[in-house]
């Protein structure tokens, strides 16, 4: 699929890259799932019920970004995804591009990614190893910010008596993915 014009100056259509994020719209165990990819690889990763819901999510995170669907581009990311959601031990490799977040978000998300399959943390253990020991409530919006479900798993992230707490997609698809994960 190639929506730019070939005429079109080199700067100008490194700019139309840039702001062009190509996405698609899949099916997994928890729902529909969208991926996203920026130039610098995948941006998002949306979970729902309704296709419409999840393109629309995904330009209200992205304002000004050019979405083209593209089916063929990102069926391997969903597969990938669709596959770590079924069996979780088996990684999910895909290049992030998390340029979006806030420089602390951006921390945050990093310490989540650190975390192993089938382990959890507390929003203040987080907070602590962030070096903000009353952060807790800082994390939970930058876990609520997340763009990269499953990439970024803040699906990790549990209450200090260790359930689970807030899901941006759910409490019923964090409760089933913390379950496959246990069950590793």
């Amino acid at each position: 699929m190639n929506l730019m014009q070939t005429h079109m100056p080199a700067t100008a259509r490194n700019t139309a890259a840039l702001d062009t994020l190509t996405y698609a719209i899949g099916q997994s165990a928890i729902g529909a799932i969208l991926a996203a990819r920026s130039p610098v690889g995948v941006c998002a990763i949306l979970i729902g019920s309704d296709a419409d819901a999840l393109e629309q999510d995904l330009a209200d995170r992205f304002p000004g970004k050019m979405l083209v669907e593209d089916k063929v581009t990102l069926r391997g990311d969903l597969a990938a995804i669709a596959r770590f959601i079924e069996t979780p031990g088996t990684g999910l490799d895909l290049p992030l591009d998390m340029r979006h977040g806030t420089p602390f978000q951006q921390r945050v998300w990093e310490v989540l990614r650190a975390i192993p399959c089938g382990a959890t943390i507390t929003y203040t253990a987080l907070a602590r190893r962030l070096g903000r020991p009353t952060g807790a409530r800082a994390v939970a919006t930058a876990c609520a910010a997340n763009a990269i479900a499953l990439g970024i798993p803040c699906h990790r992230v549990v209450r200090a008596d260790g359930t689970p707490s807030g899901y941006r997609w759910g409490i019923e698809r964090k409760r089933a993915l913390l379950d496959k994960e246990a069950a590793i």
